[in-house]
């Protein structure tokens, strides 16, 4: 199959990255405005249902919901055809079954962005019971608790390198050249770090459960959050996660106006990384 005819992925993976944009909007903005009036921030379910009873936020619903799906569709494409050039050797397979599992986390959400419209409650229980009642079923059968652990290490994983991504700066050779990518450098960087912090966690607490055999352990965004208020300084910490979260947010905007895909990328674009680096060599010269 040549370039040309895998060119709509190109609106599919903007629509999908601006779906994400879209959630962790609303699992930051609403946490910091619950934190604000004296409540505990929300994870993703809970941000989704808030949603649900604000003005057009059924028409947000769908939008998140068709976005997400959008973002599942472009990973599962970008994983077969390897459109970033990832390759084929170990470090690149990874990545891209790395993006097979997250395209279709994401559209999972993206269902249950569509499900609160048409069902009352949403999933019901909120993410962490949901999540831990899942975790105790796997656990109960033969070699759960070992499947449970390595899952849970693999998320550790992408955790970390979500930090190494923000520290090296790497998301830069994906982005366009312009303007705003420039000056807003700082902030994209934030909220890649703060993806990084709150998957990291997650992933720490689902090991927790596996060596504990307690499935009430883990959960997502919402335990995460949980987690983080009951250490010293928590609240802090806390609401500074959920302002790396918009950053993040940002972040995925950002992605779905100016993200280059390197085999289907338009002839003479410059990528950020490349100018910073040129500016960075004729400021040394």
């Amino acid at each position: 199959m040549s370039d040309t005819d895998l060119s709509w992925a190109k609106p599919v993976m903007r629509i999908g990255y601006a779906g994400r944009g879209l959630v962790y909007l609303a699992v930051g903005g609403f946490s910091l405005f619950s934190i604000w009036r004296g409540g505990d921030a929300e994870g993703t379910n809970s941000a989704l249902q808030t949603l649900e009873t604000t003005p057009g936020g059924n028409i947000l619903l769908v939008l998140i919901g068709a976005g997400l799906i959008a973002y599942m569709v472009w990973r599962i494409v970008d994983c077969i055809w390897d459109l970033e050039d990832y390759g084929t050797e170990a470090k690149g397979i990874v990545a891209r079954i790395g993006m097979l599992v997250t395209g279709v986390i994401h559209g999972a959400l993206g269902v249950l962005a569509l499900s609160i419209i048409f069902a009352s409650g949403g999933a019901g229980g909120g993410e962490g019971s949901f999540t831990g009642r899942m975790l105790e079923q796997i656990m109960s059968a033969p070699g759960g608790r070992w499947a449970v652990g390595i899952a849970g290490l693999v998320i550790l994983g992408a955790g970390l390198y979500y930090l190494h991504k923000a520290w090296s700066e790497k998301y830069r050779e994906e982005l366009r050249a312009n303007s705003f990518t420039m000056k807003w450098n700082p902030a994209l960087k934030a909220g890649v770090a703060a993806q990084g912090v709150s998957i990291a966690i997650i992933g720490g607490l689902v090991i927790s459960a596996a060596l504990h055999a307690d499935g009430s352990e883990a959960g997502g965004m919402g335990t995460a959050f949980d987690w983080l208020g009951e250490q010293v300084y928590g609240q802090i910490l806390v609401t500074l996660l959920c302002i790396g979260l918009l950053g993040f947010a940002l972040f995925c905007f950002t992605n779905a106006a100016y993200r280059i895909i390197p085999k289907i990328a338009d002839d003479g674009v410059e990528s950020l990384g490349r100018r910073l680096k040129a500016k960075a060599e004729a400021a040394a010269a």
